[in-house]
């Protein structure tokens, strides 16, 4: 882009702030909630993860876009984001996978984008005021008309964002991880059944599960508890997703009819979907988790994990610890619920994503926990992860 080509973009939020900044992307007028994620890289993992549906997502990390798109890295068919806020855009990306410019990218997929605004103060005021609706627009340049907006957009409280992304019929999942990246398990043993319940599910969690030995069948979260138990599974995923985790009644109430039936393993609204069908309650944090390095202890062998996470709701352990679940894990930074077993059923969930793998491999083994709680058909000890752990450890 010359210097002749550069057009106005403004960011307005609903308190009455104004960013301006320099379009690129696609043109036009998005509303969402603005939030921020810490990652140094894995935009595109970030731009195609279902969970950020209906959020303007901010990169604190200055220079984005140097690496370029790629065919393997998306997490689902194409972009999610209601908009996207950078500092700096890469004008030539360099990298051997690298198939399209992250401007091309998002402006075939209608994401409107936003650089040159100091994304460190934006950052700074999401974290003191906390996340709020925002108006992102290459069209609108009034700072007034553009803030009204924002006022006017829906919030995230009470959104349930699952059904804009989640499928509406089922399908099998056969692919694994690639073995130039990670190192896989090549399970050779009995072949495990298993429904991954898709609230918005990122593709590398179905890698996982195919890698441990599952036969993957995804199927929508509107299925009801008797539509799932007639497939006779042998064990049932339940999937990261958007939105309040409290408008998914449907979803909650599926899982309701699961509990103690079948082993149950929960990713991030996974986790919260099976907290709420367990009795507990859910709150809305006040600027989330996102990125690529939150450190996340093991109570049950003290070992600290860096973790991926994308949240911006979660579970009151007061309340989870009332209905018989055992936090298993917890954020070293706020102290919130990370993790959680039942004291009685077959139930494993985890807030973050160990999926994700940031660099490290950290919590990968909580797959391996899913194959020993589907071969016990109970919840997953202290032994249990203090085994997986050290078999990654060898692995790797």
């Amino acid at each position: 882009m010359t210097q002749s080509e550069k057009i106005g973009c403004i960011l307005a939020l609903e308190d009455g702030t104004v960013l301006r900044g320099i379009h690129f992307g696609h043109r036009g007028t998005q509303t969402g909630e603005v939030v921020f994620n810490t990652s140094m890289m894995g935009y595109q993992e970030i731009l195609t993860d279902p969970s950020y549906r209906g959020q303007v997502v901010t990169m604190t990390y200055p220079h984005i876009g140097n690496y370029g798109i790629n065919t393997e890295d998306a997490e689902s068919g194409g972009p999610h984001v209601a908009g996207f806020v950078i500092k700096e855009l890469a004008r030539r990306h360099s990298n051997f996978r690298a198939t399209l410019a992250l401007e091309d990218y998002l402006s075939r997929n209608g994401v409107v984008g936003i650089q040159g605004v100091d994304t460190r103060a934006l950052t700074k005021k999401l974290r003191v005021d906390g996340a709020m609706r925002g108006a992102v627009s290459s069209e609108i340049l009034d700072p007034g008309e553009l803030v009204a907006l924002a006022k006017e957009s829906p919030s995230m409280v009470g959104a349930d964002l699952v059904r804009e992304v989640a499928p509406t019929e089922s399908s099998a999942w056969t692919e694994g991880l690639n073995p130039t990246f990670m190192a896989t398990r090549n399970s050779d043993g009995p072949r495990k059944r298993v429904l991954a319940i898709d609230c918005g599910m990122k593709r590398n969690i179905l890698r996982h599960l195919v890698d441990i030995g599952c036969d993957v069948e995804i199927v929508p979260p509107t299925w009801s508890a008797e539509q799932l138990l007639e497939k006779k599974p042998d064990g049932v995923f339940v999937s990261n997703g958007p939105g309040d985790p409290a408008a998914v009644g449907y979803a909650v109430e599926t899982l309701k009819g699961l509990l103690g039936k079948v082993p149950i393993f929960g990713i991030c609204l996974g986790h919260q979907l099976l907290g709420l069908a367990l009795g507990a309650e859910t709150f809305k944090l006040k600027f989330g988790h996102r990125g690529g390095n939150q450190p996340v202890q093991n109570i049950a062998t003290g070992r600290v994990e860096i973790t991926s996470q994308n949240h911006g709701f979660a579970i009151e352990t007061c309340s989870l610890e009332k209905t018989g679940g055992v936090p298993t894990h917890i954020n070293l930074n706020d102290q919130t619920l990370e993790g959680f077993v039942h004291r009685e059923m077959p139930i494993l969930a985890v807030q973050y994503h160990p999926e994700a793998s940031p660099g490290p491999h950290d919590a990968t083994y909580l797959f391996d926990c899913f194959t020993t709680m589907m071969q016990t058909n109970t919840p997953p000890s202290a032994t249990d992860m203090a085994s997986a752990q050290l078999a990654l450890q060898r692995r790797a």
